[in-house]
């Protein structure tokens, strides 16, 4: 039997390196559209809620047909936030999509719902496999180390592992989306941050702090996020590229 299963994307007004960063205009759209309409063509969600912490935000997921809610100003994670909107619903688990991954791809938003619909693993996320040495080496850019079963061992803005530039063939780049179960979620938010999360700003850590493993998907789409304003840039070439061989 299959469980029933929310889309949020959590938006925060407040981010510390890029404020108002969900309303950024890309090619004519807020980003926070943007992501919002990638999660529409997974075709899985009968309903998609943007999680913000401002009233800014709600109303532009509002202009354009979307559905929001005001969550609380003081969550410290995108997981927080998730926890909020789906605590006192019936949802059995959610998916996190993050909304600064204007470029998320829709196949790998359907493949993350058919694997944690089996409720066969706690928490689900997803890597890219990139061969720019620029990215390896950039703080903007998650990287991940996983197991031999796909599972991951560590997260980190670090280039991780350690490779010389002349052996580097390439690494996993983290995409901005989570899948979990609600107990799994629930046990989340109520477990501290940890040192190595409060060290890396990387939530993810606080589940392998503790023992919980986070299963990894492949994709094949890189994801570009949005971390600081000069990104928008290369979303835009990103996309008028697409147009052009469209």
């Amino acid at each position: 039997m299959k469980i029933k299963i929310a889309a949020v994307i959590p938006a925060r007004y407040e981010s510390t390196r890029y404020r108002g960063k969900p309303l950024a205009v890309i090619a004519g759209k807020y980003m926070i559209e943007r992501v919002y309409r990638q999660v529409q063509k997974s075709e899985r969600f009968p309903e998609i809620i943007v999680a913000t912490d401002d009233m800014r935000i709600v109303r532009a997921v509002e202009e354009f047909g979307g559905t929001a809610i005001l969550t609380s100003g003081n969550i410290t994670s995108g997981s927080d936030r998730v926890w909020e909107v789906i605590r006192n619903s019936d949802f059995e688990a959610a998916i996190n999509i993050q909304g600064d991954e204007p470029l998320i791809s829709e196949k790998l938003i359907a493949e993350m719902y058919d694997l944690l619909t089996t409720a066969e693993q706690e928490v689900i996320s997803a890597v890219y496999y990139n061969s720019s040495y620029v990215d390896f080496n950039s703080r903007n850019i998650v990287k991940v180390v996983l197991d031999n079963h796909f599972r991951s061992l560590y997260f980190s803005r670090s280039p991780i592992p350690f490779t010389p530039g002349d052996e580097f063939k390439g690494f996993y780049q983290h995409i901005g989306i989570y899948g979990y179960l609600k107990g799994t979620l629930e046990k989340f938010v109520n477990l501290p941050c940890s040192q190595l999360e409060s060290q890396e700003k990387l939530e993810q850590l606080r589940f392998l702090s503790n023992g919980i493993p986070i299963k990894m998907i492949t994709s094949n789409t890189q994801s570009v996020g949005v971390d600081v304003p000069e990104d928008i840039k290369k979303i835009e070439t990103i996309l008028n590229d697409e147009n052009e061989k469209n």
